[in-house]
């Protein structure tokens, strides 16, 4: 029997009004809908949920199953007159709109391969139009990884619009802590699981990240403020600039001519995340809300359709701005709620326990905890006004996870003892409880067999209960895992597609924090790189194990008295790159001391896509 861990009151099962939704303007589907890359090895499979055609069992929230069944409907669908959209082929939508000469292309997927499908598809159908322009709403890998499987290398260049700051926060969440967001990425969505009734069903958000190739096409035209207009293959597009919602850098945007509003990740139809399990910058619910009320001031009346990087359309202005508002009062509610509560003494778990939302959000499917969860999200606004201290002295200074294992443990009477009590607890229906009792004995004895068998089993049933997509598949992954499945992360987001897109500055900064700070404690040298397809220098440093680097003049003549670097290049920036891949300096003018960039590649360390979660 599942265990449910929500406490909302679920809507009527017999509204259907989603499912007509999700299947309106239907054109075709991908058949088979299987994605392959180039050596042949599977990216994308739709085929493999048919599953979810039959009666939700006992290993699945009917709700989260519910859920699944609309998020695995795919193909080609048309939204209004000139704007279509493909789903169910990446874990995000691609949004197609017609121009005079070509479409523009709005959020290209995760993966180069994904993208290219779905591009096929819909030329399958509505001609061999070519791509006139590119648009991400926002900085996530689900909406910009596929650029180049619709602006393949030697493309004629296009409009490549994205909201400011698109690049730098792009870079930082996939780049600078990518390693640890991708493993973690893998338990969120589950992608690993085997899909069926007692595995993934899907994340909430859409059913789970394709596996190949991530790409990054720079940006050439910012977005940056709201009523900026552009006209792009003749089709008005009318911007709506909201940072700090959803991503830190997103936009919504209209097109008046079609009467059609793309809300991005702003609104779909689920309660989003303020702090998404894989682990991002602490999203701002007070000013999200602010910008959903903004948008129906500005386009409630101009729209008579409303679609989203993910889920499906809403039609009609009555029902859209009953959407947004409603989203808009969810967010406002979770703020000023554990606010409320914050400021009457109670931590974030405190709250997280005692809140509940009001009877029109409990019975709406647009608001259920699918992908964010009530839980989690009360913790992250905690989170984001008081840190991760909750006040209580005891608190400040705990041990580590591995030592505090090993104390609670003697404390119990040894791990056997341990596994003892979590199995009652278990049996007694406390999962949650049995779940801290049984992960202190994995971390103090992590080959001892019966306690990890006793908390996968317990992770398994946790899994089962949950409405919550990304709950269930860190659930049964972290079970996966513990029953001997190798940890495996198959997205990379540092293949050489991203880097070419990073700036210098970026690229060097990516350096600084891979450099193992007490090893480097005790070298200094110094290089200057000097871009000749930029014209720029920048002089990098290392010192006291800190990486670090200013911008310098590009002529020797232009800084007088200046010491010269240990080492000097003069490259371009494939040529760096080629050089940072260990490529070697054929080709490439230099100055002094090679074995200073040798020196420096020693010291920095290599992440580990697959370090351990459930174990120590």
């Amino acid at each position: 029997m599942a265990v449910s861990i929500s406490r909302m009151t679920a809507p009527s099962f017999t509204d259907t009004t989603d499912f007509d939704d999700a299947d309106r303007g239907f054109v075709a589907a991908l058949e088979p809908a299987v994605i392959k890359a180039a050596d042949g090895g599977v990216v994308w499979d739709s085929d493999v949920y048919a599953f979810l055609d039959g009666e939700c069992p006992p290993t699945a929230h009917p709700s989260l199953w519910r859920q699944g069944q609309l998020c695995a409907r795919q193909g080609l669908y048309e939204v209004t007159e000139g704007i279509y959209q493909v789903r169910g082929l990446d874990l995000s939508n691609m949004t197609i709109v017609e121009g005079d000469k070509g479409v523009i292309v709005i959020d290209p997927l995760i993966s180069a391969e994904t993208a290219a499908a779905a591009l096929a598809l819909y030329r399958a159908h509505r001609g061999e139009r070519p791509v006139t322009a590119l648009i991400y709403t926002h900085s996530h890998g689900d909406h910009f990884g596929g650029a180049r499987g619709v602006l393949p290398h030697g493309h004629d260049p296009v409009p490549v619009i994205a909201p400011a700051g698109f690049l730098e926060h792009a870079v930082s969440e996939n780049v600078y802590a990518g390693n640890a967001m991708t493993r973690r990425a893998a338990y969120m969505y589950g992608a690993t699981l085997p899909k069926g009734p007692d595995g993934q069903i899907g994340a909430g958000l859409g059913m789970t990240t394709s596996l190949g190739t991530i790409t990054l096409v720079a940006p050439t035209v910012d977005v940056t403020h709201t009523g900026q207009e552009e006209t792009v293959d003749g089709v008005r597009i009318s911007f709506q600039l909201t940072p700090g919602t959803e991503a830190p850098s997103e936009m919504n945007f209209l097109f008046p001519d079609h009467r059609a509003l793309c809300m991005a990740e702003n609104a779909t139809h689920n309660m989003h995340n303020i702090l998404t399990l894989r682990g991002a910058v602490v999203r701002d619910p007070r000013i999200w809300s602010h910008y959903l009320d903004e948008a129906i001031e500005l386009f409630g009346d101009q729209a008579d359709v409303a679609f989203a990087s993910h889920h499906w359309p809403t039609w009609g202005k009555a029902d859209i701005t009953a959407f947004l508002a409603l989203q808009r009062d969810l967010y406002a509610y979770l703020h000023d709620q554990t606010l409320r509560l914050l400021n009457q003494g109670l931590v974030g778990s405190e709250i997280a326990e005692q809140l509940t939302l009001p009877p029109a959000m409990e019975q709406s499917w647009a608001t259920r905890g699918y992908y964010g969860s009530l839980s989690h999200n009360v913790k992250a606004i905690y989170q984001r006004y008081m840190g991760w201290f909750d006040g209580n002295p005891a608190h400040l200074w705990e041990h580590p996870p591995v030592d505090q294992a090993q104390r609670y443990v003697d404390c119990l009477g040894g791990v056997d003892a341990t596994v003892a009590l979590g199995t009652k607890y278990a049996a007694d229906g406390d999962l949650r409880f049995a779940a801290t009792l049984l992960n202190h004995a994995v971390f103090t004895d992590p080959d001892h067999a019966a306690a990890k068998e006793a908390l996968a089993a317990v992770y398994e049933r946790l899994g089962h209960g949950a409405e919550n997509g990304t709950w269930r598949n860190f659930y049964l992954t972290g079970a996966q895992e513990l029953r001997g499945a190798p940890g495996r992360t198959e997205l990379d987001a540092t293949n050489p597609e991203m880097a070419m897109a990073l700036t210098i500055e970026q690229l060097i900064d990516s350096l600084a924090v891979r450099v193992d700070g007490p090893r480097a404690w005790e070298t200094q040298l110094t290089m200057d790189w000097h871009l000749t397809d930029e014209n720029r220098a920048w002089r990098i440093s290392l010192s006291n194990g800190a990486l670090t680097y200013r911008a310098a003049p590009a002529a020797p003549q232009d800084r007088p008295g200046a010491a010269p670097a240990d080492f000097t290049v003069r490259l371009t920036k494939p040529q760096l790159l080629g050089l940072l891949a260990g490529r070697g300096l054929d080709g490439i003018d230099h100055q002094g001391d090679p074995g200073v960039l040798t020196r420096l590649m020693a010291l920095l360390d290599t992440p580990d896509p697959d370090f351990p979660i459930v174990t120590p």
